[in-house]
C-alpha cells in the first residue's frame, strides 16, 4: 500500500493506463491521422495502406519506444540522484553525465569530419555524435567519481562541488568550439542541445534498449537501500546496508541510463527533477514504488511532450527540450520556494 492508502498495484496500473493513452495519441496524431480502429487494424496486419504502414512502423513506433525509454531513464536516474543526495532538486546531470555528453556531442559535430578518417570503422556524423556524447558522459562521471572518492568512501558533497566545476569547464570548452563552428554546425549543435525524438530509428531504439532496459530492471533492487539512505548514511549503515556499494551502484546506473538517453535524444532537461517529485507527492517516499513508477511516468511525460512538440506548430516541430523546460522550470521554482519557506534551503 502507498501512504495515501492506494494499493501499489493500482497506482502502477493507473500509470500503465496513462502510458497506453499517450501511446495511442503518439501513434495516431500527425499529418497522417490514424484513429484507434486503424491502429487496431494494424495489429491484425491488415487495413492500412503502404504509406500508413510506413508512417506507423518506421516513423512513429520507433519514436514512441525511444521516448518511453529515454523518459523512463531520465526519471529513474533523477529518483536515484534525489535519494542519494537527499535533495528533491537533484537531477541526473549533477554527476556530470549531461555536461560531459554535451561536450562530446559538440566535439563530434565540429571536429567529426576531421576525426572520422582516423577511426577504425566508418561512421556518419550523427552516429559519431551519439558515440562521443555517450563517451563524454562516462568520462565525466569517471572523473567526478575519482575526485570524490577519498579514504575508501565517496564524498557526496565533493562530487556536487566537482560537478559544478566540471559544468563550468565543459561550458567553456563548448564555447570555444562554437567560435570555430560554421553555420551548419551551429544549427546542428543548437538542435541537439534542445533535444528531439525526430531522429528515432529502430537502430537507435536498439542502442537505447541495450543500456536502459537492464538499468530499469536493476534499479528497483536498490529501492530498500534508497529508503534507508533517506534516514542518513549512518542510519543506513546500522540497518545493514553497504552504503559505499549502494552509492556506487546508484551512480553507475544513473550514468548508464542518462548517458544513453542524452546521447540518443539530446539535451532534454527537467524530466529527472519533476517526475520523481510529483510521484513522491502523489504516492509517498517509498522507492519500491517510486522507481518503477518513474520508469512509466517519465516515458509518459516525454512522449506527451513530443506529441505536443510536433502538433502545436505543425508542420513545424518545436524542440522537445523547450516544452519540458516550460513545464519543468515552474515546478522547479515551486519546489525551491517550498523548501525555502520551510527553512530547508537548497542543500
Amino acid at each position: 500500500m502507498t501512504p495515501a492508502g492506494v494499493p501499489t498495484g493500482r497506482a502502477l496500473a493507473v500509470l500503465a493506463g496513462l502510458a497506453l493513452l499517450v501511446a495511442l495519441a503518439a501513434l495516431g496524431i500527425g499529418a497522417t491521422r490514424l484513429g484507434p480502429w486503424r491502429l487496431l487494424a494494424a495489429i491484425w496486419g491488415d487495413g492500412l495502406s503502404a504509406q500508413e504502414r510506413l508512417v506507423l512502423f518506421n516513423l512513429r513506433l520507433p519514436r514512441l519506444v525511444l521516448g518511453m525509454l529515454a523518459g523512463g531513464a531520465l526519471a529513474v536516474s533523477g529518483a536515484l540522484m534525489q535519494a542519494l543526495f537527499r535533495n528533491p532538486l537533484a537531477d541526473p546531470g549533477i554527476i556530470g553525465v549531461s555536461p560531459g555528453a554535451a561536450l562530446g556531442a559538440v566535439i563530434a559535430i565540429v571536429l567529426g569530419g576531421a576525426v572520422a578518417p582516423f577511426l577504425p570503422f566508418a561512421l556518419s556524423i550523427p552516429a559519431l555524435t551519439i558515440l562521443f556524447a555517450f563517451a563524454g558522459g562516462w568520462l565525466a562521471v569517471a572523473l567526478l567519481s575519482r575526485v570524490a572518492f577519498r579514504a575508501g568512501r565517496t564524498d557526496i558533497a565533493s562530487m556536487l562541488l566537482a560537478g559544478i566545476a566540471l559544468a563550468a569547464l565543459t561550458g567553456a570548452a563548448t564555447g570555444l568550439l562554437i567560435t570555430v563552428a560554421d553555420d551548419q554546425q551551429l544549427r546542428d549543435m543548437n538542435y541537439w542541445a534542445m533535444g528531439s525524438l525526430a531522429g528515432a530509428t529502430w537502430a537507435r531504439v536498439g542502442m537505447a534498449a541495450a543500456v536502459i532496459v537492464p538499468v530499469m530492471a536493476l534499479a528497483p533492487l536498490l529501492a530498500r537501500g534508497m529508503n534507508a539512505l533517506a534516514l542518513g548514511e549512518a542510519a543506513a549503515h546500522h540497518m545493514g546496508f553497504r552504503v559505499e556499494a549502494l552509492k556506487r551502484r546508484a551512480i553507475l546506473l544513473t550514468a548508464a541510463a542518462t548517458g544513453a538517453a542524452v546521447a540518443l535524444t539530446g539535451g532534454i532537461g527537467f524530466v529527472g527533477i519533476i517526475v520523481p517529485h510529483l510521484l513522491r507527492q502523489a504516492l509517498g517516499p517509498d522507492h519500491r514504488l517510486i522507481l518503477p513508477g518513474a520508469a512509466l511516468a517519465g516515458g509518459v511525460l516525454l512522449v506527451a511532450a513530443d506529441v505536443a512538440a510536433r502538433s502545436l506548430m505543425a508542420p513545424a516541430e518545436i524542440p522537445i527540450g523547450i516544452l519540458t523546460a516550460l513545464i519543468g522550470a515552474p515546478v522547479f521554482l515551486h519546489i525551491l520556494l517550498r523548501r525555502m519557506a520551510a527553512g530547508g534551503g537548497i542543500a
